[in-house]
């Protein structure tokens, strides 16, 4: 069974950045593309960014040109880094595949002060 594991959460102020990870328990990012997801309260998770296993990167618009997907294989390690940071982008952060989903991890918390 694999597991994810989401990582690097935390308060930023507006403007500023994070840089989320995951990481999962089996060599699943050499054969799958992947995804970052988010779910702010009350709302439903939504995909934000995704990466196939040959790189080609697709962003939703609220966050194109603000955040960056990546991954390292070798390391069964996918990044989201998060530049320039808003309000609207507090939400519990996860990662999964795009299709057949694996059980969800517990997610990051990133909350942006105004």
């Amino acid at each position: 069974q694999v597991q994810l594991v989401e990582s690097g959460g935390g308060l930023v102020q507006a403007g500023g950045s994070l840089r989320l990870s995951c990481a999962a328990s089996g060599s699943i990012f050499s054969i799958k593309s992947m995804g970052w997801y988010r779910q702010a309260p009350g709302k439903q998770r939504e995909l934000v960014a995704s990466i196939t296993i040959d790189g080609n990167t697709v962003y939703a618009d609220s966050v194109k040109g603000r955040f960056a997907i990546s991954r390292d294989n070798a390391k069964n390690t996918m990044y989201l880094q998060m530049n320039s940071l808003k309000p609207e982008d507090t939400a519990v952060y996860y990662c999964n595949v795009l299709r057949y989903f694996f059980p969800w991890g517990q997610g990051t918390q990133v909350t942006v002060s105004s």
